[in-house]
């Protein structure tokens, strides 16, 4: 009996002895995928690592705006409450002006100066790494992994600052969000009251549960989900950390890649949360 993978096996063998074209190789992909030789994490990985080679840094950056800088001339005990709130491992530190970045801060580094030993910021500081918006994340990435840097500032054509990228950007680009410790456990409720009166959500809870949790009376006609709802707030695809409100709720961006939502905290300001 023949078999009948044979044709689309001798696809693949065709194709990949001769010149191969992104077309082509993006072809046998799929191919593999359909004949379930690769299941859709790898589909989704391999078709990531070729369009990397074609992104620039500019596609996938966080602009400006978004950057938790920490300004030198202020003193430690008045910017830790802010990389306390963020959470984030790694800070531009500037001086005055954004487009003046002296170097990196790392989190770990102020523990000395919470422990009370003698802390000089400036002497903290890692290089700063600056790249154009124009490099490919192909060859930022390989930079990444020879230098050993996690984080860079980037910057236009006149030398100014428009955003930062980091090495985890780059890398979901290719294997998708990757998690961290304020992700959820597959097994965990979709809504995690943190404390009073502000909740970590998935994103992909559904609106009904979302009603049934907080008493709303949200329609599930137009959004099946509240990231679906969160998003339709922003009017545009929102970063990690961009902030919006609506009704009794503020709602911060908690995680997020370039496809989606994947988790909001939100925060109850009124007594009364009805939809109005």
């Amino acid at each position: 009996m023949k078999n009948k993978k044979t044709p689309i096996f001798n696809k693949i063998r065709n194709l990949l002895f001769k010149p191969q074209t992104k077309e082509q190789v993006s072809e046998i992909i799929k191919a593999a995928f359909d004949e379930r030789i690769i299941d859709s994490d790898s589909l989704t990985m391999l078709e990531g690592v070729l369009n990397v080679s074609e992104m620039q840094v500019r596609d996938i950056m966080i602009p400006r705006s978004q950057i938790g800088f920490i300004d030198i001339t202020k003193k430690p005990e008045e910017f830790i409450p802010y990389v306390i709130e963020t959470a984030h491992s790694r800070f531009p530190v500037i001086e005055n002006d954004v487009n003046d970045v002296l170097g990196i801060l790392l989190a770990k580094d102020l523990l000395r100066y919470i422990a009370g030993d003698e802390f000089e910021l400036r002497d903290k500081l890692r290089p700063a790494i600056f790249i154009p918006e124009s490099k490919r994340l192909n060859v930022l990435l390989k930079e990444f992994r020879s230098n050993r840097n996690h984080i860079a500032i980037v910057v236009d054509e006149y030398g100014g600052v428009s955003g930062m990228v980091t090495i985890e950007d780059v890398l979901e680009q290719i294997v998708g969000d990757i998690e961290d410790e304020f992700d959820y456990d597959e097994t965990e409720d979709n809504i995690i009251e943190d404390k009073e009166r502000e909740f970590r959500v998935k994103a992909s809870t559904g609106i009904n549960d979302f009603n049934d949790y907080f008493g709303t009376n949200y329609s599930d006609e137009e959004f099946s989900t509240i990231g679906g709802l969160v998003t339709h707030h922003f009017g545009y695809l929102p970063s990690k950390d961009e902030t919006t409100s609506f009704d009794a709720f503020e709602v911060r961006v908690l995680r997020s890649d370039s496809r989606q939502i994947h988790s909001i905290v939100i925060k109850i300001t009124l007594a009364d949360n009805n939809e109005s």
